[in-house]
């Protein structure tokens, strides 16, 4: 009797483990690369067509007011800790063989999740360190299948004198990328993502998809060439949008008990002209701090749970989802190390309307430019168009303007001389938070990480002698007369 009361009593914690697993809900984030407010369906694209996304929004919620950061390696610390940039010292983009990158002493998302039972995997762009200690499987993740950095950043390889990237396997090495071969990247990293979901469906996982597509060189698939009316860069939106469809349609047969979310890391990148998307109607792009720089097009869906169809203008970011994911998975952040984010599952069961943080702050590097609360946003610095444009004459000054963003959302009209009470509130706040984490004194900033004699993850020849043998090259070639 007493062996089938144990044996019963084991086989209910077994049940009541399995039962509380499978409670905790799976994480998906689908993070694309330069994908601009206006560049799908959701969000007014009518020259690339976007089904799948169309059909995501229309089964879950618009959040229309999600911000990230101006540029990449900024955009994905800020995701993966909860912080700004600014507090965990990551200010810009790191290039290849950089001795600095995210501090592993950080708790990543993957890490929390890790520590509650989840299964963790990152698929594609990093580029928070390219150093074996700044990888993502030293930072939570169980398994990583991507390119490190961004997808320009080729170096010349030393063995076959080819401009390459590398494509990782966990910490190793995989393969060297032509430009060429990266026209299958959106396809290998959706089967990669599809296996990951069929593997683990059975207990919860974190899938952390941050898409090379759509920053430039573009290289769509074979099978999307030329198929939108937007040139290459609507192609590869419209493979993005089939790859976002092949992850939903998985979790829809395997694992619907999934919290989805599909943003991008920063705006537009403006100058690429005819390679580059669409803010819509929000002005500046990629590495500014105008809207059109750091609001995304943002879609959460996780069936059953978000309202299908429904939308809200509450002002979040990715800052927040390393809380709302913790919080859903029945987890508790403590009280240090600060974060910065909050959890917006109430905005996301449509319980509330109103973001859970006091103001949004738009950093700069270290420098803070912005803030907004509410539909009032206070610009305190000049403001550079998007990277590589300057500022234009009407944001050339430090002198604050303010802007209703609700009424104004391409901020094109000043109103700080008729709202002094608003700039003196605004002001206050940055002051405070600029004090906290910003310039080159700040009183709470943590430090990055960072090696001593730091090296590439392939051979290859260093950049100046690159560009120095092929000076040598074109002054050898015979002139034509």
């Amino acid at each position: 009797m007493k062996r089938i009361l144990t044996t019963l009593t084991t086989c209910l914690c077994l049940c009541a483990q399995a039962f509380a697993a499978a409670a905790k809900p799976n994480i998906v984030i689908i993070f694309i690369d330069d994908m601009g407010y206006g560049d799908i369906g959701p969000f007014g694209a009518t020259k690339q067509k976007t089904p799948n996304l169309d059909r995501m929004a229309a089964e879950g919620m618009k959040l229309t007011s999600f911000y990230a950061a101006p540029v990449c390696s900024v955009s994905r610390a800020q995701l993966l800790t909860g912080c700004y940039g600014a507090r965990i010292d990551v200010p810009g983009v790191y290039s290849p063989g950089s001795a600095q990158g995210l501090n592993p002493k950080e708790h990543t998302i993957a890490e929390r999740l890790k520590d509650l039972g989840y299964a963790t995997m990152c698929i594609g762009k990093w580029h928070v360190g390219d150093q074996p200690e700044f990888l993502p499987t030293q930072q939570g993740f169980d398994h990583y299948f991507g390119i490190p950095y961004s997808n320009d950043m080729e170096r010349e390889a030393t063995e076959t004198g080819k401009k390459v990237v590398p494509l990782l396997r966990d910490d190793k090495v995989a393969e060297l990328l032509t430009d060429e071969q990266q026209s299958r990247i959106v396809e290998r990293y959706t089967d990669e993502a599809v296996r990951f979901i069929t593997e683990q469906k059975d207990k919860p996982f974190l899938l952390y998809l941050p898409h090379t597509a759509i920053h430039t060189p573009i290289h769509p698939g074979e099978k999307f060439n030329g198929k939108s009316s937007n040139g290459r860069v609507g192609d590869w939106i419209e493979e993005v949008d089939w790859s976002t469809g092949r992850v939903l349609d998985t979790l829809r047969t395997l694992a619907p008990n999934t919290l989805v979310v599909f943003t991008s890391d920063n705006g537009p990148w403006l100058i690429k002209g005819a390679d580059s998307g669409s803010a819509g109607p929000l002005r500046g792009g990629k590495g500014s701090t105008w809207e059109g720089g750091m609001r995304e097009p943002t879609l959460a869906w996780w069936p059953g749970k978000i309202a299908a169809g429904s939308g809200c203008d509450a002002v979040a970011g990715t800052i927040d989802l390393l809380p709302t994911a913790v919080a859903l998975a029945g987890g508790t952040l403590p009280a240090q190390p600060v974060i910065d984010g909050r959890d917006i599952s109430p905005i996301l069961f449509g319980k509330t309307t109103q973001s859970p943080r006091e103001a949004h702050y738009y950093f700069s590097g270290y420098h803070l430019q912005a803030v907004r609360q509410g539909p009032w946003k206070l610009a305190l610095a000049s403001q550079n168009e998007t990277m590589g444009r300057p500022a234009s004459p009407d944001a050339a000054t430090n002198a604050p303007r303010l802007y209703h963003l609700d009424n104004d959302i391409g901020e094109k009209t000043d109103v700080a001389a008729a709202n002094p009470e608003v700039v003196a509130k605004l002001t206050a706040f940055a002051e405070a938070m600029s004090r906290e984490i910003g310039g080159s004194n700040p009183a709470a900033r943590r430090p990055a990480g960072k090696v001593e004699n730091p090296t590439m993850l392939y051979s290859a020849k260093p950049r100046e002698k690159a560009a120095k043998e092929k000076r040598s090259k074109q002054q050898d070639k015979p002139k034509a007369f």
